[in-house]
């Protein structure tokens, strides 16, 4: 079974689900969606850890004249992130189905469309089908916002807008420096124009060049995280989204912009990122204080999650740019982590939201506890795993972060760890206040139905068995991830040596 057939079956699932109707559409949507993760799931069984080579590699070529071949590949980095995606995918699809939509044959078409170039973005193994399938993530989510999203139509237009102004200049700029890269590394080694990610490692740019095209790839992918300071898209975006679209872009969609860093910026640039590494450390440090605050003064429940994530991104790309394997690790397990967590906790902003006459403000909210025990058990779970509580996977992968950052840079530890006190604080407001003290005159006490707890079982089930066993994630990608920051090692090692051979020479008399 080949990968392709990973990434287009839920586009051709939701094409033949808008052909058939609105009766078939989302029981079929459904069907597609725990078809690709039964694939996934095979994907994984038969993954061979410990090799930092590609695996179930389909290698045909596309554009032949301009070098750009359709390369599909899974290793460590993706193939953790292929189940995740697909999971994912497949709770928001069931929870879609639990509602009433205008349209559903467009509307499931339109995730499933999302669904197909977020893993083939994760699977692209040369730049251009890379930067094609990035794109493509973009144009479902501009029309889910726009004809499915929430609050008026001036809402859903201003938050569309500028979601795709944001968006669509950062692809520009990537778009641009992918076709320089190639065009550079063949001018630059005298070689035939390729793509392939295999063959740029291996033709390594001047330093001069690395850098221009390093700033390019970096704000495509810090827009789309979103990080400080270019999350301006944020507020009005996260608001107008559906919630079912709205809890795979920010458990799915952002993990590709941080897997971009580790899949083509560190072993591509390496020269560029140990350049702007601490450029990077200061915005991931940056991003973690200010959505800690935001998220801790926000009043709308769905901002909390949302800011929430700008400052786990920010966690993310503090691991990343750490610039050692212990980093790296512990930014792929908390991309895993961090999706797993989010989606249940927008699918509990809905249920909170229906509970208090459609408001998601916190101050509509509360008292809820008291009638709803299994719900309020549900969120305080979820909210205990993204405050990073001993014992979770994310506190697993925080402090692999945080203990990779001590290693390169420590003053920026000290103060990212600050971020680890700020998350509980505002997710442990954000329960009090939504499930305890005195109950709103507004909101309606009551316990979750069995339809809903088919959803946001699932991964609660998940987030506990990964805080369990979270070497499940690392074991896959120990090997890839060392080949992955090899560079930028062989790198910070080299200029560390020269360094301490300019300061030995300046003291010798």
């Amino acid at each position: 079974m080949t990968l392709s057939i990973l990434i287009w079956l839920p586009l051709v699932v939701a094409v033949f689900g808008a052909i058939l109707g609105a009766k078939v559409a989302p029981k079929l949507a459904v069907l597609g969606s725990l078809a690709a993760l039964g694939i996934a799931i095979s994907f994984v069984v038969r993954f061979e850890s410990g090799q930092d080579t590609l695996q179930f590699v389909t290698n045909e070529s596309w554009i032949s004249e301009l070098g750009i071949s359709y390369k599909l590949g899974v290793d460590g980095l993706n193939v953790v992130l292929l189940l995740l995606t697909t999971f994912l995918f497949a709770l928001a699809t069931i929870f879609a189905n639990l509602r009433e939509w205008d349209r559903p044959g467009l509307f499931y078409f339109h995730l499933g469309l999302a669904q197909t170039a977020v893993l083939g973005a994760f699977c692209a193994q040369d730049l251009i089908l890379f930067v094609a399938f990035f794109d493509l993530m973009l144009i479902p989510f501009y029309f889910l916002t726009g004809i499915w999203g929430c609050g008026d139509r001036e809402q859903r237009v201003r938050g569309t807008q500028k979601l795709v102004i944001y968006t669509l200049v950062g692809s520009l700029l990537m778009l641009v420096a992918a076709v320089a890269t190639g065009v550079l590394a063949s001018q630059q080694h005298d070689t035939d124009l390729t793509f392939a990610l295999s063959a740029l490692q291996e033709l390594p740019l001047s330093e001069g060049s690395q850098q221009w095209i390093f700033l390019c790839f970096a704000a495509a992918f810090l827009v789309k995280m979103p990080a400080f300071p270019l999350h301006g898209w944020l507020p009005d975006g996260y608001k107008a989204m559906p919630l079912p679209a709205l809890a795979v872009f920010s458990g799915v969609l952002s993990k590709v912009a941080a897997y971009g860093f580790l899949r083509i910026v560190l072993p591509v640039f390496p020269d560029a990122s140990v350049h702007f590494q601490e450029l990077l450390l200061l915005i991931a440090l940056a991003s973690i204080l200010y959505g800690s605050a935001m998220a801790f003064s926000a009043q709308n429940v769905r901002l909390v999650v949302a800011y929430s994530s700008v400052a786990q991104m920010g966690f993310i790309t503090l691991g990343i740019f750490a610039l050692n394997e212990d980093g790296a690790q512990g930014a792929l397990l908390q991309m895993v982590n961090h999706g797993l967590v989010t989606v249940p906790l927008f699918f509990i902003v809905a249920l909170l939201a229906s509970r208090a006459g459609g408001s998601e403000e916190l101050k509509d909210m509360g008292g809820i506890a008291f009638r709803a025990p299994v719900l309020a058990t549900l969120f305080l779970i979820v909210s205990l795993a993204t405050l990073a509580m001993p014992g979770s996977a994310n506190f697993a992968g925080e402090f692999l972060i945080l203990l990779g950052v001590f290693d390169a840079k420590p003053a920026f530890a000290f103060f990212a760890a600050l971020g680890v006190a700020l998350a509980a604080v505002y997710m442990l407001r954000a329960f009090i206040r939504s499930m305890h003290n005195r109950v709103n005159p507004s909101a309606d006490s009551r316990e979750i139905t069995f339809r809903d707890l088919g959803v946001l079982v699932p991964s609660v089930v998940v987030i506990v068995a990964l805080a369990l066993y979270p070497q499940f994630g690392l074991s896959k990608s120990e090997a890839t991830t060392k080949a992955a920051v090899a560079q930028v090692q062989a790198k910070t090692g080299q200029l560390t040596a020269e360094t301490s051979s300019q300061a030995s020479e300046e003291h010798t008399p």
